[in-house]
C-alpha cells in the first residue's frame, strides 16, 4: 500500500524586513531541507507576508511510521537551524 505524508508548517520571520528578505531564508531552508530528506518542499500560503511563511512537505513511502517519522524529523531540522521560529504544524498520512 502506499502511504503518502504531508506536512504543514508555520514559520515565523519576525527579523525580517522585507520580501525579499524572506525570500532569502526560505531558499536556504528549502534547499538544506531538500538535500537531506527525501521529501517535497513548497510554499503553499502567505506569499505577501514579510514576516510568516507557511510551507507544505510532503513524503511518499509504504510505511505510515516511517513517512510520519520522517516529517517529523523535517520539523526538528529546520528548528535547530535557528532560521526561523516555529507556529503551527499540521501532518496529515493517507493511504492509497
Amino acid at each position: 500500500m502506499l502511504v503518502v505524508g504531508v506536512l504543514k508548517l508555520t514559520l515565523f520571520l519576525p527579523e525580517n524586513h522585507s520580501l525579499k528578505g524572506k525570500r532569502g531564508v526560505l531558499k536556504k531552508i528549502k534547499a538544506r531541507v531538500a538535500n537531506t530528506f527525501n521529501v517535497s518542499v513548497a510554499e503553499c500560503d502567505a506569499h505577501d507576508l514579510w514576516q510568516r511563511a507557511v510551507l507544505g512537505f510532503s513524503r511518499v513511502g509504504t510505511d505510515a511510521g516511517e513517512v510520519d517519522s520522517a516529517l517529523r524529523q523535517v520539523v526538528q531540522f529546520i528548528d535547530a537551524m535557528e532560521l526561523a521560529e516555529l507556529g503551527e504544524e499540521e501532518i496529515e498520512i493517507f493511504h492509497v
